[in-house]
């Protein structure tokens, strides 16, 4: 699963990124619209509705629409598997990994002297130790194996590719 990654960016981060290339009067509606396309029923629909908002946006906001549209397709990888709203809602922001590793970085900032690998290794353990601390249950946490399950269903056909990929070169 690790050598096919499943990468979600944070929604929350891009909404906030569009919204500052934005005059104040608009940010409230471009909000609410790419919201409500993150919460689409299909990935389909959810690339639909950003895609009018990036053509609505391209001529007087560039910038804006060049925002939202980078990185669009890995804003709606949550939608992709069919991941239940209510895990859908944890997995939608990076917030709580950016929160364990500024929990880390603060757990090591007296540390002047990196002796090794080994030893940096144990102080960011500590440090996430120390994070897990504050770490709450995932909110739909009882779909975490259906999550599993489409994620190794996403990444079949992928490993297929790559052994005929690796035959077909050999």
């Amino acid at each position: 699963m690790f050598d096919h990654p499943v990468i979600q960016r944070c929604q929350l981060h891009k909404i906030r990124n569009v919204r500052d290339k934005l005059p104040e009067k608009l940010r409230a509606e471009t909000e609410k619209r790419m919201r409500a396309a993150y919460h689409a029923d299909t990935v389909l629909e959810a690339e639909a509705a950003l895609a009018v908002l990036a053509g609505e946006l391209e001529v007087r906001y560039p910038g804006a629409a060049a925002s939202l549209r980078e990185g669009m397709d890995e804003t709606l990888t949550v939608l992709r598997p069919g991941v239940p709203p209510t895990l859908a809602r944890t997995l939608r922001s990076t917030n709580p990994i950016e929160s364990m590793i500024s929990i880390c970085r603060d757990h090591a900032v007296n540390v002047k002297n990196w002796k090794n690998g080994q030893r940096a290794l144990r102080w960011c353990a500590a440090g996430m130790a120390e994070a897990a601390k504050q770490f709450r249950r995932v909110n739909g946490f009882l779909h975490l194996p259906k999550l599993q399950a489409a994620l190794e269903r996403h990444v079949a056909p992928q490993e297929t590719t790559m052994n005929c990929y690796n035959e077909n070169v050999a």
